[in-house]
């Protein structure tokens, strides 16, 4: 148990520490040159520790379904919460990235056909209507910066992974699945590759050292500890946990970086994160409700069964 709660908490402090990272980068990097050196980063750690676990090979035929989750899980979204977080503070960013599971509804309704309760499409309604707060009470209504839309993108291409990821559902396991996915992006976003080296030689060694732990705990160390906990306590459980990383995040962002935090972007942050609460509360409901459906005619039958016996 203790252990568990260990892990929960590693994953909450590195990705609540992944936006004010992030800011500290973007003074001496351009955000393709950041989201790269990050996850060469990331790449070299995963490599030892798929070493030292030895996990298995893909099959070829998986290879540009791999690629296509590195896109959306790591290139598209971390160049897009880069540039986009040029526009945004570290917290109202953390907020906008929890947003992911909204973009997730409305990639299954518009894409995949699959239904949507009223309950869920007013979740949707409410956590975009937040998602607007965030970005208005930032930096106020006439300082808003299209920039920071981005963060948006960078959230819906992670709620897009997260609709493809279902592809490898039960397939390869966590770890095998997290390394190659990262590899892949890492690859992709290789095309950054030109007048990083001169770069880092640039920076301070206040942003490497910012770059290094982003690549080490963020990109790397979270998604292992995220792995263990999600081995040992249900899904719609654990993820009860991320919602802790938006107010972590703005807690480093004021003792680090010096940031206020705006009224307006606290609200925004319980109207989002309430939204994205709500939606899993009807996914339990609706479990249960199948639980129930399936014991209850089993107990009728082992009822008659009994009444029958002579």
């Amino acid at each position: 148990m203790f252990k568990l709660v260990l892990a929960t908490a590693a994953v909450i402090l590195c990705w609540g520490y992944s936006p004010v990272g992030i800011h500290i980068g973007l003074e001496g990097y351009s955000p393709g040159h950041l989201a790269l050196l990050r996850f060469l980063i990331a790449s070299l750690f995963m490599a030892g520790i798929a070493l030292l676990m030895k996990i298995s090979r893909p099959h070829w035929r998986d290879l540009p379904w791999l690629l296509v989750l590195g896109f959306f899980a790591i290139a598209l979204h971390h160049v897009s919460l880069n540039y986009g977080q040029q526009g945004l503070s570290a917290g109202a960013s953390s907020v906008l990235a929890q947003s992911a599971p909204i973009f997730s509804s409305l990639i299954a309704f518009f894409w995949l056909k699959e239904p949507v309760s009223g309950w869920r499409w007013g979740c949707v309604v409410m956590g975009l209507a937040g998602a607007v707060l965030v970005v208005v009470g930032d930096k106020g209504l006439g300082a808003i910066e299209p920039r920071g839309l981005l963060v948006l993108l960078a959230a819906f291409s992670w709620g897009l992974y997260f609709v493809l990821q279902r592809r490898f559902s039960g397939r390869y396991g966590v770890l095998t699945t997290v390394c190659y996915m990262v590899w892949c992006g890492t690859l992709l976003l290789s095309v950054y590759t030109p007048g990083l080296a001169q770069a880092v030689l640039q920076a301070s060694w206040r942003v490497n050292v910012a770059v290094l732990l982003l690549g080490v705990f963020p990109s790397a160390l979270a998604y292992l500890a995220w792995a263990y906990v999600l081995a040992r306590v249900e899904v719609s459980r654990a993820s009860i946990a991320m919602y802790l990383i938006p107010p972590v995040a703005m807690l480093l962002a004021a003792t680090v970086l010096g940031e206020s935090v705006q009224s307006g972007v606290v609200l925004g942050a319980a109207v989002v994160l309430g939204s994205v609460m709500a939606m899993q509360l009807e996914g339990r409901w609706r479990q249960r409700r199948l639980g129930r459906s399936t014991i209850l005619p089993r107990a009728r039958q082992d009822a008659r069964g009994v009444i029958d016996k002579p």
